[in-house]
């Protein structure tokens, strides 16, 4: 057991154990053979997609807040670039370029109003989620008379954000890992992790330290947004068509998987590896089921119970980490502080 302790009071404990015992579930009760699991195409899509927006609103919440406007921000992305380079013709990299510039600009309006104010992060956002399906639906309608628009993109385009790799695994895949190992590095290696952990654990405390709290709030809602606008245009890209729904289900999607991975709701504490593999545990159960002969009837409860013993383990790791008397290197930051620039 003192071997496991180390383990044990890192923020991505409960994560892997959760993904173990989901796997080692299925194997038993449900028949499924690993290799055809691991090979499975649907629950690895599924969580490369969920991942590239898992992340960052992973790390906003380690921050300290909440963005649920990403479930508007999908079908967004994907009818910008639909828009400006379906309907109206223009240069697949205008649309791209269109595309991010949307999600920098709804990020921005959440990450000002959230640090302006004193309305919760997670009512702003709401609002903005509102907001942003009313303009998504309206503006289809007038610009292009339709909810449905297509695309054709090029060949550059498609192999970079719509392709397959192989025969059946999109290329966003291989976005998922890169995004991932660039926020491993930034959140875990350099100051700026320092400064979004502090400022989960006390924000007026690390403004008083000099932790640029706006800036770095702001940077975070930008993120956010970014990356879900990012997903909807590499779907309207390789399904060739936007349409004016979906999204939504992403928020509930989101933040499960970021809760399993060992991040606080009330901020703090997490990693992004723990929202990896958070990410994978939360798409093999909602995906792999469909590789079992169980009741596709039960999945939301495996998905329920997976998460209450998530958030179980999450508390009593904390506690575990906290005790060891180091608490800022075991949160997964880099260690030492940085001064604010």
């Amino acid at each position: 057991m003192n071997a496991l302790r180390p383990f044990l009071r890192r923020p991505e404990a409960a994560s892997v154990i959760s993904l173990i015992g989901v796997i080692a579930f299925y194997v038993v009760f449900g028949g499924v053979n690993l290799a055809t699991l691991f090979g499975a195409a649907s629950w690895v899509n599924f969580a490369a997609n969920l991942g590239i927006v898992a992340v960052p609103v992973g790390i906003l919440m380690i921050g300290g807040y909440i963005d649920i406007s990403i479930g508007a921000m999908i079908p967004a992305g994907s009818m910008t670039i639909a828009i400006l380079s379906g309907h109206y013709g223009l240069p697949i990299s205008v649309g791209i370029a269109g595309t991010l510039a949307l999600g920098a600009l709804v990020g921005l309006l959440n990450g000002v109003l959230t640090t302006r104010t004193t309305v919760p992060s997670l009512i702003i956002t709401l609002a903005t989620l509102v907001v942003m399906q009313g303009i998504v639906l309206s503006g289809a309608k007038l610009l292009t008379g339709a909810a449905s628009v297509p695309l054709s993109a090029p060949d550059w385009a498609k192999a970079a954000f719509g392709s397959l790799i192989g025969s059946s695994h999109q290329v966003v895949i291989v976005w998922w890992l890169i995004l991932t190992a660039v926020f491993v590095f930034v959140i875990h290696k350099t100051r700026y992790g320092n400064w979004i952990y502090a400022m989960g654990g006390d924000i007026v405390s690390a403004r008083n330290a000099g932790v640029p709290t706006s800036r770095l709030t702001i940077a975070l809602f930008m993120l956010s947004a970014m990356s879900a606008a990012f997903v909807g245009m590499c779907g309207a890209i390789q399904f060739n068509s936007a349409q004016v729904s979906g999204g939504m289900g992403y928020i509930f999607n989101a933040i499960v998987s970021v809760v399993v991975g060992g991040v606080l709701l009330t901020g703090g504490f997490g990693s992004v590896v723990g929202i990896f593999f958070g990410t994978m545990t939360f798409a093999i159960v909602s995906q792999g089921i469909y590789f079992t002969d169980i009741d596709r009837n039960w999945s939301n409860l495996i998905i329920g119970v997976t998460l209450l013993l998530a958030v179980a383990m999450n508390e009593s790791f904390r506690k575990l980490a906290l005790s060891s008397g180091s608490g800022k290197r075991r949160r997964g930051g880099a260690n030492g502080a940085a001064p604010a620039e």
